[in-house]
């Protein structure tokens, strides 16, 4: 019984990978955990300091940025 060679499994991709895929996959995000939680602090106070909302700040703030509004 001979052994075959493995197949090479990313040649048999169904679909092409796009070139932002491809850049999403390999660069990790440039939006640091400071500029994030200066954001989210930016928002808590634009909120009138309300206190209990600390993740819905943070989750806001990461999208704002990551999306690049402010």
């Amino acid at each position: 019984m001979s052994r075959q060679k493995p197949q090479n499994f990313s040649a048999r991709r169904s679909q092409p990978i796009s070139a932002a895929d491809a850049r999403n996959e390999l660069e990790p995000s440039s939006v640091t955990q400071e500029q994030i939680a200066t954001r989210a602090y930016e928002i808590y106070l634009a909120r009138g300091g309300e206190h209990g909302r600390d993740a819905e700040d943070w989750y806001q703030a990461e999208r704002e940025l990551k999306l690049g509004r402010q």
